[in-house]
């Protein structure tokens, strides 16, 4: 198992754990598959800011095989292939966990954080956190349900993109590629950005459909939306990076009464004009996580085929080769990295 063993910046080896027994409502699930979160690489760097304990497990994008249930559960039977949300624990009666936004409970506690996750062989998880794949749906596609959870949140449930909609996207990373599908889906018309470096995600953001791709550190942005939206401005700004000069870009850009929208985490509190949205009437979006509506859509969508995973994974790697596998993701140089335990 990859553990996280003391606070601070890195302070994480490959271990020997013992295999976990499943509670009476939880199952045991053999991992298949398990990807590198962006949180992940927020928890090598020990900047996430939510507190925990220490020594626990990484990983909390997955999918496997069930191989154990506990005596209470009822939905679900050995050998069942699933993957399951990183919302491991729950208060269970605040107002967010009474209307379903379960994710905003402030006791809310996340596989592969507060508890042990998924970079190992077995992991467990609660019955009510557990989804069953479609027969089409491979272990590789599953592993990354918790990112198209994510941006379907944002782009569907929080955001709303209409027909038309110009709408651009800050990042092409795994979160700003899945939100560029889901603004595709709606018929929303995609712009995304992205640095030098990037030129093998801006390339596949073309292939999945993305209107238009800016490498900003060799194009004019702003001359770009300009000529796009007649000088109005993009209708919704998807900030996916985590970076304050994108911030500050997104919002310049966007266009009265437009949509802000904040996917991408920063790890520190940013700099940002507030009064530019005030004299805008800009509406100010934050989406943290995802919830059981949105795990469902993203795992029929790929059932569909409808939004794809496979081409944003560009290496898959033995659990062993977890250094080379973070070392890869700090630099860029990758887009999804899946582990095979």
């Amino acid at each position: 198992a990859v553990v996280k063993y003391a606070e601070g910046e890195g302070n994480i080896e490959l271990r020997e754990v013992p295999e976990p027994n499943e509670g009476d409502n939880e199952v045991k699930i053999k991992v298949e598959a398990a990807g590198i979160c962006g949180s992940d690489l927020h928890i090598y760097k020990w900047d996430i800011g939510i507190p925990t304990r220490v020594p626990f497990i990484i990983g909390h994008e997955f999918s496997g095989i069930i191989t154990a249930v506990g005596k209470n559960v009822r939905r679900f039977k050995g050998g069942e292939r699933v993957t399951a949300e990183n919302s491991r624990s729950v208060c269970g009666h605040c107002r967010y966990c009474m209307t379903g936004n379960y994710n905003l409970c402030k006791e809310r506690k996340a596989t592969g954080y507060a508890f042990d996750g998924a970079f190992t062989s077995y992991c467990v998880v609660p019955e009510e956190r557990v989804h069953l794949l479609p027969g089409n749906v491979d272990f590789v596609t599953a592993a990354l349900s918790d990112p198209s959870a994510c941006a379907y949140h944002a782009v569907q449930e929080l955001t709303g993109v209409d027909a038309g909609d110009i709408v651009l996207i800050a990042g092409p990373g795994a979160m700003g590629l899945f939100s560029l599908q889901y603004v595709r889906a709606n018929g929303g018309v995609a712009i995304i950005t992205g640095l030098g470096k990037d030129t093998k995600r801006l390339d596949l953001a073309k292939e999945l459909g993305a209107d238009v791709t800016v490498d900003i550190s060799r194009e004019n942005l702003s001359e770009i939306v300009h000529d796009m939206t007649n000088g109005g401005g993009v209708d919704i700004a998807l900030e996916c990076s985590g970076s304050e000069a994108a911030a500050k870009s997104c919002l310049e850009l966007l266009r009265r009464q437009g949509k802000y929208t904040q996917i991408g985490i920063f790890g520190r509190p940013i700099s940002f004009d507030l009064d530019r949205v005030l004299y805008g009437e800009i509406k100010l979006i934050g989406s943290f996580s995802q919830k059981y509506t949105a795990w469902s859509a993203a795992i029929k969508l790929f059932s569909q085929e409808k939004i794809l995973a496979k081409p944003l994974v560009t290496d898959i790697l033995p659990l062993e080769q977890w250094e080379e596998g973070f070392k890869r993701s700090f630099e860029g140089r990758t887009i999804k990295v899946v582990f095979k335990p």
